[in-house]
């Protein structure tokens, strides 16, 4: 049998380190803790690990399937953000809205046109992310750079949708710095947005970095940090 105290302790400890792990690159990148969020990915976790985790401090809790996060949602309830970042089928958009606060995998206009109308239907705003597959990988979601201009324009048209930013994915590296220049790319992209626009869009979210190589991703402008690994421990593959 495993001994519940230890693996609550575990957690705990595992979230204290990667909470001091963020503040560290954020001020040796010149930048303030309080200004990169952690997002705690609870994929395939218990239910008790993930109450663990909110009792030593988780105040956003991510996850990758509407269906079961639905049920955690029913029996933890709203007492923290819930954010979506698994790639969102339109036929589920009407169970997201209003489940999550933050969306960050929206990659293509029929799903924002969907998100949108519900959204009004339910006099709701849903702030969401565009994911961007920077590294051009067909296993993943996310629309390319050179589709994201008509995007944007198409969205921030839409009222009961607030775009803040982007997410991306870069590919697996067993050496992080490998994934600093996708990093790069996807802030540049932004700030090239932003210039664009001349002030009228702010986009000021970057969801990018996960347990293997945030503090690059807050070196290069993270705000959001998708971390599910280095807090529970590996968990069994889907």
């Amino acid at each position: 049998m495993q001994d519940t105290g230890s693996a609550m302790s575990f957690i705990s400890n595992n979230l204290k380190n990667v909470k001091e792990r963020i503040a560290e690159a954020a001020l040796g990148s010149g930048r303030r803790p309080e200004d990169v969020q952690l997002v705690a990915v609870t994929k395939n976790v218990a239910r008790e690990s993930i109450v663990e985790a909110i009792e030593a401090g988780v105040t956003i809790v991510g996850e990758n399937y509407v269906q079961e996060a639905k049920r955690k949602i029913e029996e933890l309830g709203h007492g923290v953000r819930w954010d979506f970042m698994g790639h969102l089928q339109s036929n589920k958009a009407r169970y997201a809205v209003g489940l999550f606060e933050m969306i960050h995998s929206v990659d293509r206009l029929s799903l924002a046109q969907e998100l949108n109308r519900i959204a009004e239907k339910k006099g709701a705003k849903v702030r969401i992310l565009i994911q961007v597959n920077i590294s051009g990988e067909e296993t993943k979601s996310g629309i390319n750079p050179e589709g994201i201009v008509p995007l944007v324009t198409e969205i921030t048209s839409m009222k009961n949708l607030s775009l803040e930013g982007f997410m991306t994915m870069p590919p697996y590296f067993d050496d992080p710095e490998n994934a600093r220049p996708y990093f790069v790319a996807l802030r540049e992209l932004r700030d090239t947005l932003c210039e664009a626009h001349r002030g009228g869009i702010s986009l000021k979210e970057l969801s990018m970095g996960m347990s293997g190589d945030f503090e690059v991703a807050i070196e290069e402008g993270a705000t959001l940090v998708r971390i599910g690994t280095a807090i529970f421990g590996e968990r069994p593959a889907t």
